[in-house]
């Protein structure tokens, strides 16, 4: 049997080939499952079409499986053949709201959503890893939990699952979690993360100036809130640049300005909203304060008056050292050294594993899927509607979530994995 062979924390772990082979073998199978998915995608907590395909996956691989009670969440314990710790292993499901172009032949059907994220592939490829897993239960000393995941899209579906007793379901908590996130922007088939913070917290915000209205031709008798609304946007700009450490990132964008109904009526209010995102938990409570006072200071100014109000979204992503070097080494000693890479820089991107993450220490990793013959820094990213995913790098990601599994629940004292 060929091996390859990696130190992890002093010990010596052998990594096996035949994880590699197994899921080369199922890639067909999660193809054409990822392809049923895209075809027919589904939005938010509910995904009733989506909650089927993943149950009836599963149907035959002798696992304890239950659904979600507010949501249509999927949870599956796989046994080991002894005692041992537990670790969860997640896939989100949901889809974005929005049409397609990829152009590919199974293209999303549903009008208004396409899958431009990826969660069909992390669907397929944890599936498949759950196959594997079966197929080896007898090296296993522990439990897995399988998470297939709605409302990750902003709509704090694991959050929901958390609520609803998802680390109670082994009977023992997880000791671990892990999931994939597969992305264009990194070469296919590579596993890319690093220690520490690895994404934003997501927080949406909604301002509203009030003034004055009247008629355009005399202003001075109105009180305009849209050059004030102007002034707030000019202002929130130096808000991170002059009031947040260029050594705690965080990034603060008003992607919208609605004011106003005629070209020659003043409005009575200007609506703004953005997004706020850090990475750490004491820069993003500094800056809601700063915002609010910017904000309503501003306008007090103007003999007018700001409501601000933020939104609480995703926390910030941590993955937890140690841990994020063990799926590391696991990857590296299953894919090779040059395949598996350190993330220099957190993403401003948010993702509500977080949740699972602030309960479990894990770690989650992105999936190199730049289609071929593509510069990853021009692929089209996640989230556009012309985004492509290399289906062949799913034989990666079900090798490394099977991987991570085996190398948690190694016996004790054996190297297996």
């Amino acid at each position: 049997m060929v091996t390859g062979r990696v130190i992890l924390g002093g010990m010596t772990a052998t990594l096996s080939a035949p994880v590699v082979d197994a899921a080369r073998a199922l890639l067909p199978d999660a193809v054409r499952l990822r392809r049923k998915l895209h075809r027919s995608p589904e939005i938010g907590l509910h995904l009733p079409r989506t909650q089927g395909v993943v149950l009836d996956a599963l149907a035959d691989l002798g696992l304890e499986v239950r659904t979600g009670e507010r949501l249509s969440s999927v949870v599956a314990v796989l046994r080991g053949s002894r005692p041992g710790p537990t670790i969860l292993l997640r896939a989100d499901m949901d889809a974005l709201p929005m049409e397609e172009d990829s152009g590919v032949e199974f293209a999303s059907r549903i009008g208004g959503a396409a899958h431009a994220c990826g969660h069909d592939t992390h669907v397929a490829m944890l599936t498949g890893a759950a196959k594997i897993l079966t197929d080896r239960r007898e090296e296993l000393a522990g439990q897995v939990i399988l998470m297939f995941q709605p409302g990750e899209e902003g709509w704090h579906g694991a959050k929901y699952m958390l609520d609803e007793g998802l680390l109670e379901v082994a009977g023992e908590p997880p000791t671990a979690a892990f999931a994939l996130h597969i992305a264009p922007m990194f070469a296919s088939g590579t596993i890319n993360l690093r220690e520490g913070p690895q994404l934003a917290s997501s927080d949406v915000l909604r301002i509203t100036v009030s003034g004055t209205g009247g008629h355009a031709a005399v202003p001075h008798i109105a009180n305009d809130p849209i050059p004030v609304a102007c002034e707030i946007v000019t202002a929130l700009q130096t808000v991170v640049t002059r009031r947040q450490s260029v050594f705690d990132p965080a990034v603060l964008t008003i992607s919208q300005l609605r004011s106003g109904s005629a070209y020659n009526v003043i409005p009575e209010a200007a609506y703004l909203e953005g997004t706020l995102r850090a990475m750490s938990t004491s820069g993003r409570t500094d800056l809601h304060r700063h915002i609010r006072r910017v904000a309503e200071g501003i306008a007090r100014a103007h003999e007018m008056s700001a409501e601000v109000d933020i939104e609480i979204g995703y926390p910030t992503m941590v993955n937890d050292g140690p841990y994020a070097q063990l799926v590391h080494d696991v990857a590296a000693g299953l894919l090779g050294e040059s395949r598996v890479a350190a993330m220099p820089n957190p993403l401003m991107a948010a993702e509500d594993f977080a949740y699972v993450l602030e309960r479990v220490p894990g770690a989650m990793a992105f999936l190199g899927a730049c289609p071929p013959g593509t510069d990853p820094q021009r692929a089209a990213p996640n989230h556009s509607n012309r985004a492509l995913f290399h289906e062949d790098a799913m034989v990666t990601g079900i090798g490394t979530y099977a991987a991570v599994a085996l190398k948690h629940l190694a016996p004790h004292g054996s190297d297996r994995c």
